[in-house]
Parts: C-alpha cells; structure tokens; sequence
C-alpha cells in the first residue's frame, strides 16, 4: 500500500457537522465551545478531529489544572481512509499543541457500550487512568436506545417523549475508559503514577475506534483561525 499524503488545516463548523453527523456514531456535533481540524488525505477531505470544553467544568480538578490547561478530545470522525487513526491523532494533537501554547493535557474517553476500549489511544501511548464513575442510564424499550439520566430528567417534556416510546427500563449504571496524554515532561512526571494496564478489546471493533470527550475553553486565537 503506497503511503498516503496527509493534511490537517481548520474546519468549519459546516464541515465539522458533515463530518460528525454522516461519520460518527453519535450521529451529532458537540454542542460547546469547539476547536474542529479538518483532515485530508491525498488532496481529499476524509473528516475531522474536534477538540472542546466536553460536558463536565471539573475537567482539569484531579489535575490541579485551570481552564484553557485541558481539554477533552470530543469526536474522531472519519470516512474510509488509508491513513491509521493513530497517526492522524498525532498530527492533530501537534496541531493543537502549536495553536495553544497553554494546553498541558488532553483527555478522551472510549465507550464500551460502543465496543470501544480505547485501541487507538493504546497505538499512541496514552496514559490509561481507568473507568470513569458509574452513571445511570436508561434503557427505551422499543428501540434498545440508551439515554443518559439527566437528559430523561431534563423537564417534564423530555420524559414524556421517551416514556411514550413504549416505556423505559432502569439500566445497570455504565462506566467509560479514560485516557490521558500530557503535552509537557512536567505534567507526563504529574501523572504517571495514574498509568493503569490497558483494556482489552472485548468485542470487534472499528478501526476508527474513538471516544466522545471534553476539555478546555479553546482560547480566542484558536476559533479566530477557523478557515475553510
């Protein structure tokens, strides 16, 4: 196989919401403070990298770190390609680095219930720091659809929806894999002693195995180079 020729630049959101909403299996683009890399292969735009604030504002606590310090990786959404994702993360990851010279650590997370369990984290030597805490989850009967607890307790209106879809059963409470890459020699000493074995894989899975993540408030310079 001939080596692919790769290229990362900004994305537009219009691009970005392509890209997750046709490639990713959350079908969705993130709905927080996003930095979105576009990639392309051979001349060919074959989907994006997005980086964010993700869903919870505690992200950097267990590191001692501040806002615009970490972020979370959001959404790895690609279509076929040549290229490994793992090195497509990588040049992704030097991108974000060079864009932000005040990012220490990335986190993302790989979802089990996906049959994910963080292969390509593992190809690119992330740190492997565990599940994260058990969150409730709800089962709708009729399609086997997981919803989150808190989006089945958002008001009234939402509960009817999914109730009326035939009812719902209260699921066993779901965890994530969590991975971590530190972007400097200092933060890497901070939190080696976090490093865990790494997962196996459970059951077939993508190569495009990724994670739905979060992080830091991307700074100002970052969204202000956003191009086509």
């Amino acid at each position: 196989m001939s080596k692919a020729d790769l290229h990362i630049d900004w994305a537009t959101h219009k691009a970005a919401k392509y890209a997750c909403e046709n490639w990713h299996y959350s079908g969705a683009i993130p709905k927080s403070k996003l930095v979105k890399f576009g990639i392309w292969e051979d001349e060919k735009f074959i989907g994006v990298i997005i980086f964010g604030s993700g869903a919870s504002p505690q992200i950097g606590c267990p590191y001692n770190l501040k806002s615009g310090e970490v972020c979370e990786l959001v959404r790895i959404a690609l279509t076929a390609h040549k290229s490994e994702v793992s090195k497509i993360l990588s040049l992704a990851l030097k991108f974000l680095k060079r864009s932000n010279g005040g990012l220490r650590l990335i986190v993302s997370y790989a979802d089990p219930l996906q049959n994910h369990h963080g292969g390509i984290y593992q190809a690119s030597n992330w740190i492997y720091s565990g599940t994260t805490v058990p969150c409730e989850w709800f089962q709708i009967v009729a399609t086997g659809k997981m919803v989150h607890s808190h989006s089945y307790r958002r008001g009234r209106r939402g509960r009817a929806t999914i109730d009326k879809a035939n009812g719902v059963i209260r699921s066993v409470k779901l965890v994530k894999h969590k991975y971590i890459m530190p972007l400097d020699k200092a933060m890497k000493d901070q939190i080696q002693s976090l490093s865990k074995p790494y997962p196996k894989r459970v059951t077939k899975a993508s190569s495009e195995d990724h994670s739905e993540s979060g992080g830091a408030v991307p700074t100002g310079t970052l969204q202000s180079k956003e191009a086509v």
